[in-house]
């Protein structure tokens, strides 16, 4: 999306559940930071979403908060979810019935998943250093169709013994729209050598016998047949990305695969309190383009208001939204780099400590958010 940088950009906080308000809370500070070194550049609002909205409203999802959603510039999403509600129906719950609706309803279709490891966190990964130290892959996750949108259902089998059902169904459509988003990406990333490993389970299932055909079609084409188009499995996928991560640079895949590999793509950087994520929907006439940015860690109801939270997956989808929504580039350098240099400081909040390094800082996720600030002031 492009737009003038004199306007104010509208960014909807949808905090949500476990730690999802102290996470957010913190990009809050960041975002309001560049406000104050940009003459008020975003105007912030808020809205309940998944369990806390189904305690306040009895809808996990409420019309205010979906109307707020669609006349935002941009959205960050803390987290949904926890034990607390998960004995609803499934379309009360806070995935069933906030997470999956607003993907849909906002026709978020792409979700970006970056998995970075930056240098000061080498040894925070559970991998060899060798294996991850420099590692930067993202996967791009088909996000409103398969398996979780198809239709699902209960029955009775003929011999009296119990069943459910999923459907997995993609439409060619749906697979080239991803494809394409795909393959820009990677030419972005690189454009001399770009590279995109297609990942499915074309070998058991016809969903994935379209994706390989439709995907082949679309490399193609002219401007995309010099892209280095490989394929894999998803099993052997999830082999790899533990093995050697950085063979891949853009891994493309469908709803459930993306939802599991960018999970373990995570673990490869040391923390799922490290990575962000952004989903982002087409283009549409009048020129909007609706985009929702969040960690990729859950709820993490288990350390809710106890200051233990890593807020850098949340600070960091604040980057990605300056950098893929809001026109901001410069701004999304400099709070990157404010990240990368507070982790070289050896500041640590408990999930990214390196037992061999004594000399690290341990600190609150609010301290960590301050630590952020800090480091904008320094460079605003």
């Amino acid at each position: 999306m492009t737009q003038n940088k004199n306007e104010t950009k509208k960014i909807l906080l949808l905090p949500g559940d476990g730690i999802g308000p102290e996470v957010v809370n913190e990009a809050y500070k960041v975002i309001q930071t560049f406000n104050k070194y940009n003459d008020n550049l975003f105007e912030m609002d808020y809205a309940d979403i998944g369990g806390i909205a189904y305690n306040n409203a009895k809808n996990p999802l409420p019309e205010e908060t979906l109307q707020k959603a669609k006349e935002s510039d941009a959205i960050l999403l803390g987290a949904v979810g926890g034990p607390e509600w998960e004995k609803l129906a499934y379309e009360l719950t806070p995935e069933g019935g906030a997470l999956l609706p607003i993907r849909k309803e906002l026709g978020l279709f792409s979700n970006i998943r970056p998995a970075i490891v930056f240098d000061a966190l080498t040894n925070a990964s559970t991998l060899k250093k060798e294996v991850v130290e420099g590692l930067d892959i993202v996967v791009v996750r088909e996000l409103t169709g398969g398996i979780y949108f198809g239709k699902k259902g209960e029955k009775t089998l003929e011999n009296g013994d119990k069943a459910a059902y999923d459907i997995l169904e993609y439409s060619k459509k749906e697979i080239d729209r991803i494809t394409r988003v795909a393959f820009d990406l990677a030419i972005k990333r690189n454009p001399e050598k770009p590279k995109v490993c297609s990942v499915d389970k074309a070998n058991v299932l016809k969903s994935s016998v379209l994706w390989r055909k439709v995907v082949k079609e679309i490399h193609e084409e002219d401007q995309y047949n010099y892209i280095d188009l490989s394929n894999m499995y998803v099993d052997n996928a999830a082999m790899q990305l533990i093995r050697n991560p950085k063979q891949f640079d853009v891994i493309l895949t469908g709803n459930m695969f993306g939802d599991i590999l960018s999970d373990a793509a995570a673990m490869a950087t040391g923390s799922l309190g490290m990575l962000p994520s952004a989903s982002i929907g087409a283009v549409q006439e009048n020129g909007k383009q609706n985009a929702l940015y969040e960690p990729v860690h859950g709820s993490a109801p288990d350390i809710a208001g106890e200051g233990k939270a890593n807020p850098l997956a949340t600070i960091s989808s604040v980057e990605m939204m300056l950098r893929y929504s809001l026109n901001m580039n410069r701004e999304a350098d400099i709070l990157k780099q404010a990240i990368q240099t507070v982790l070289d400081k050896g500041y640590r909040t408990q999930d990214i400590l390196d037992e061999n390094n004594q000399n690290l800082k341990i600190v609150s996720t609010s301290s960590m958010g301050d630590l952020i600030v800090k480091e904008l002031e320094s460079t605003l």
